[in-house]
């Protein structure tokens, strides 16, 4: 036995253990819990919006860096502990194991979902209408990354297809997070096994869909900052496609089914198919 982490043998059964604990929370307990990972995840949303702000010679540093800080939305979820929709997905190891019923999996999902959509919604609120920090520059990078999310060509079947794989690859990366964590034993390699895959999924632009609460509302709230409008060069157009509905209809519905699937089936199905699964067929 190996004492400085769990192997994958025992992080499947950590897996299915750590799901079925989930049945006994009250359905108030999870919302609040969802709202904290929500907001855990729209602080370094924001982090990573100023961080992206202006320009960078060499993009693809830009962007590990923007990746590196926002691996803080995680670690903030886990070690202090909250309920994260993404990371949620892998209850379905659980299920597959007869710990937890369909309902019980539904339950969990809709609180935790809701409460993430409340907490990163309310400090969007907070920090682009309240601190008067984003009336400038980040007030234009939050609508540009905004606008890019729900534009119109994201909308027709190509786009909306290929975000959809980004999305499967978003939390297939934030799941084996969410598992290095669980295998290690002490905070620092929680810290080591969150960050990598966090800024490997953020600086290769895949698609989460509770950082998307986040992003798109921050970009709503900035359209009423003159001069955050002014920094980001939209025109009008861009401007108007950016709203509530396109929040849903253009990014967060395919997004949702593209994390689902990533973390839900990839993850949490073929670990308990390898590691569980095949075990009870030689018992």
């Amino acid at each position: 036995m190996n004492n400085s982490y769990f192997t994958p043998e025992q992080l499947a059964n950590r897996l299915v253990e750590w799901g079925a604990e989930k049945k006994s929370v009250s359905g108030v307990r999870l919302f609040v819990l969802g709202v904290l990972a929500g907001v855990y995840i729209g602080f370094a949303a924001h982090l990573a919006t100023v961080v992206g702000t202006g320009d960078f010679a060499w993009i693809g540093l830009q962007k590990f860096f923007v990746g590196a800080v926002f691996s803080l939305g995680l670690m903030l979820v886990v070690i202090p502990g909250s309920e994260l929709w993404t990371g949620n997905t892998m209850m379905t190891a659980a299920w597959l194991e007869q710990r937890l019923t369909l309902t019980d999996v539904l339950r969990n999902w809709g609180w935790v979902y809701l409460g993430n959509l409340v907490g990163s919604v309310f400090l969007a609120w907070l920090i682009v209408s309240q601190t008067g920090l984003m009336d400038g520059a980040f007030g234009g990078t939050a609508l540009q990354i905004a606008s890019n999310k729900v534009s119109e060509e994201f909308a027709t079947t190509s786009h909306s297809g290929a975000y959809l794989f980004r999305a499967i690859a978003c939390n297939w990366l934030v799941c084996l997070a969410v598992l290095l964590a669980m295998a290690a034993k002490d905070i620092t390699g929680k810290i080591l096994g969150i960050f990598f895959p966090i800024m490997a999924f953020v600086a290769a632009g895949f698609e989460h869909v509770v950082a998307n609460m986040y992003f798109i509302p921050a970009g709503i709230f900035a359209k009423a900052l003159p001069l955050a409008r002014e920094a980001s060069g939209l025109d009008t157009t861009l401007l108007a496609q950016l709203n509530w509905w396109t929040l849903w209809q253009n990014n967060l519905l395919v997004v949702t089914l593209g994390n689902l699937i990533g973390g839900g089936f990839f993850v949490a199905a073929v670990y308990w198919w390898l590691y569980l699964k095949k075990q009870k067929s030689k018992d």
